[in-house]
Formats: structure tokens, C-alpha cells, sequence
């Protein structure tokens, strides 16, 4: 029987409700361990993480879970991970470990979209599943995923499409690396364009700006005098701003990195559009086109990479990795 980690850090799957609404209890990270059928999957161990709503997660607590967990696979007598998470950043967390987690070992996050006394839980089946992957032999390789509602997704593509829906979990564009079904675990694919990046520290101090019709720019501006090292625009289309935007890229492009993002969630950012604010434009002033399937990603990249180097022309090969269809050699 193969050895399991379970790291627990909160959420909504370790939690109650109360006359104040639903909220966080002592007990809640204990119980995931005590989910009848666990024992039958693998040996567990279980580390406390945390327990806080994920909306509490900060980039420094992701930083040190993914100490924790390289440290966890480091161990040869560990075979794979569970991470319960909740789901509004889970999506970050878990690319975030992608990033930063050097190991061919599952990583497989999971969360609950019922608290633990709501009628039709879902925690403890995602738990159970979850676990069946990381010990699923096919599992290895597969870089960090994300299991809920008998679904896995690769950790780069993954986001929550639903307030409230247990299915909320999706892959857009791509769809599920493969499913749970009973006590099978079965892989359609494999993800292609994950990356790991070697540093000892990140860079916090990234922020993620959206435009607007009629954007004059200003907030641009005020981000960089709020001491921003880094800025995620998020534009429209390929990667198009409005053209006073693209003003204030100028001005502060000697001051912060930009990495340039769309609304859109499926397809790449592209330097196609030369007018005034378009995608080629913005490249010209000095913007990186950023290839990751969401803004909020793309974010977690840049913290990243500002941890390991502040140098433009590496930075812009960390996330131009396929432009003009060649590869981009880091």
C-alpha cells in the first residue's frame, strides 16, 4: 500500500455552519483524515497546513506550502500528495505548486463547495477520489492536478466557472486530464506546456489590473506608485487596450514589468493589432505577452519569475515560450 500525505489548509471542506453564516472550526481539518474508505486507498499522514478561508491565502503562505510539499516529496518513502484547499484560490495554489514543485510524484489538490453539515457534501467523495489518483500509478509525471465532482484537471489550466455548482471546476479549452470513476483512475492526456522554475524566493509585489472601456490609464499609474514590481494588464481580444493606456505603458514600463493578458479565456495574447493600444503596439513599448490561460495565473507566473530574475529578456522568454510559432529556449 502506497504512502499518502495529506495536507489540509482550510476551507470551505472544513467547515461548519453556524447562526453567523458558514465559518471555519477547530475540528474541521481533522475529520478529512477520519473519511471512511481512506484507509482501504493508501497509509495517510497528516500535516496541518493551516485553516483559513482561501480568500485569506497570500502569495508568501503559497511560497511556504510549497516548502512544505517539496520537502514532503523529497521523501522516498512518500508516494504522492493531497492538498484540501478552498476552491476561490485553489486555482492559484495549486499552479502556483506547478511552478515551484520539482517532482514527478501526484500533487493533487481538492476542495468542497458544501461545508461539512450541509446535506449532499461534497468533501468527502473529492477526498477519496483525490487520493485514489495520487496513488494511481498513471498519476506520475502528470505534474500538480486539481480533483472534484470525479473530474481531474492539469493545475495550469483549471479555473472555478460557478458560485455555487460542485461541477464549478472546469478546464475551458482543454478540458479534464482524465476522471475518477469508482476505484479507477483514468487519463486521457497528458499536459504538455507545464514549466518548472528553480528559485529561492518570489517577488509578492505583483498586481493585476483590469482595463475598461474608456480606461484613461490612471489606475496604471497609481499601481506603479504603490511600489508594484510587477503588473499584469488585463486587456481585451489578443491583448488590445485603449489607447490612453497605452500612454501610461509608456510611462511606466522603465519602472515595472507588464505582462500583457486578455479577458478572454480561451486562445493566446498575440502581437497582431499595430494601432495605437493593440497588441504589436504594446510590444513595442516594452510589454511581455503572457501565455497563461488566465490573468490571475499569469499573476502567480510573474511572482515567480520576479524571484528568480528581474531581467527583461529572461523574463519575457519565461512567458513567450511559443511566439510566431517557434519555441522560445529558456
Amino acid at each position: 500500500m502506497k504512502r499518502v500525505v495529506i495536507i489540509t489548509t482550510g476551507g470551505t471542506i472544513a467547515m461548519t455552519k453556524t447562526h453567523n453564516g458558514v465559518v471555519p472550526f477547530s475540528g474541521g481539518n481533522s475529520l478529512i483524515t477520519q473519511i471512511p474508505g481512506l484507509e482501504n486507498v493508501a497509509e495517510i499522514d497528516h500535516v496541518e497546513f493551516s485553516n483559513v478561508p482561501s480568500p485569506y491565502m497570500t502569495p508568501d503562505m503559497m511560497w511556504k506550502l510549497s516548502r512544505m510539499v517539496q520537502d514532503i516529496v523529497n521523501d522516498k518513502e512518500v508516494d504522492g500528495v493531497v492538498i484540501t484547499h478552498g476552491t476561490d484560490t485553489l486555482e492559484e495554489t495549486s499552479y502556483f505548486l506547478d511552478l515551484t514543485v520539482n517532482t514527478e510524484k501526484p500533487i493533487v489538490l481538492t476542495a468542497a463547495m458544501r461545508n461539512i453539515n450541509e446535506l449532499g457534501t461534497d468533501g468527502p467523495r473529492n477526498v477519496l477520489s483525490s487520493l485514489r489518483v495520487a496513488v494511481s500509478d498513471s498519476a506520475f509525471g502528470m505534474g500538480v492536478m486539481v480533483c472534484l465532482n470525479d473530474e481531474i484537471h492539469a493545475a495550469r489550466e483549471v479555473t472555478k466557472t460557478y458560485t455555487s455548482n460542485v461541477a464549478t471546476f472546469e478546464s475551458p479549452g482543454y478540458g479534464p486530464l482524465g476522471i475518477v470513476d469508482e476505484d479507477a483512475v483514468v487519463f486521457f492526456r497528458k499536459p504538455l506546456l507545464r514549466m518548472n522554475i528553480d528559485t529561492d524566493r518570489i517577488e509578492s509585489r505583483v498586481a493585476l489590473v483590469k482595463t475598461f472601456t474608456g480606461d484613461n490609464g490612471d489606475i496604471l499609474r497609481k499601481v506603479v506608485d504603490m511600489g508594484y514590481k510587477g503588473i499584469v494588464l488585463e486587456g481585451f481580444g489578443r491583448g488590445n487596450v485603449p489607447p490612453k493606456v497605452a500612454d501610461a505603458v509608456s510611462d511606466v514600463i522603465d519602472k515595472v514589468v507588464v505582462v500583457l493578458t486578455s479577458r478572454c479565456f480561451k486562445g493566446r495574447v498575440l502581437d497582431v493589432y499595430g494601432y495605437k493600444g493593440g497588441g504589436a503596439d504594446l510590444v513595442k513599448r516594452g510589454v511581455i505577452l503572457g501565455q497563461e490561460v488566465s490573468s490571475q495565473k499569469a499573476r502567480i507566473k510573474l511572482m515567480v519569475v520576479l524571484g528568480k530574475t528581474e531581467d527583461r529578456d529572461k523574463i519575457r522568454k519565461y512567458f513567450e515560450t511559443s511566439r510566431a510559432g517557434g519555441e522560445i529556449s529558456i
